[in-house]
């Protein structure tokens, strides 16, 4: 049998999905964005904001099996040694997730400059 939970629901949609099935859920965690005037800035606030809904669901970074980064106006040169090393401090230095980074245009506001969404499974 499968049960779904919406937590944190918004105007179209949840910030996070939990879906049990037997012993396990598994964790559909919205994008989540932050504040701040630049990328550094935004890139902590939004994996806290990660780690909030991980938090909220009993879970830490060490449960999440995949992540999908979007960053606006993308500049590997700059911008990957920013985001490795922010993801660095909440994830750690192994067992990564399985990740895809999308250099994107725009966000859903033009003061976004980052977006993350993740899967999570705990038992």
């Amino acid at each position: 049998m499968i049960e779904k939970e919406y937590l944190e629901p918004n105007e179209g949609f949840s910030q996070t999905v939990v879906v049990k099935t037997g012993n396990f859920k598994t964790l559909y965690i919205s994008g989540q964005i932050g504040d701040g005037i630049d990328l550094e800035a935004q890139t902590i606030t939004t994996f806290q904001n990660l780690e909030k809904q991980l938090t909220n669901c009993n879970a830490t970074f060490k449960d999440v099996v995949k992540m999908n980064t979007y960053i606006v106006n993308f500049n590997p040169e700059v911008d990957l040694p920013i985001f490795r090393k922010i993801r660095k401090e909440f994830l750690g230095n192994e067992n990564y997730p399985a990740s895809t980074l999308v250099g994107v245009e725009s966000l859903g506001r033009k003061e976004w400059l980052i977006e993350i969404e993740a899967v999570a499974v705990v038992e």
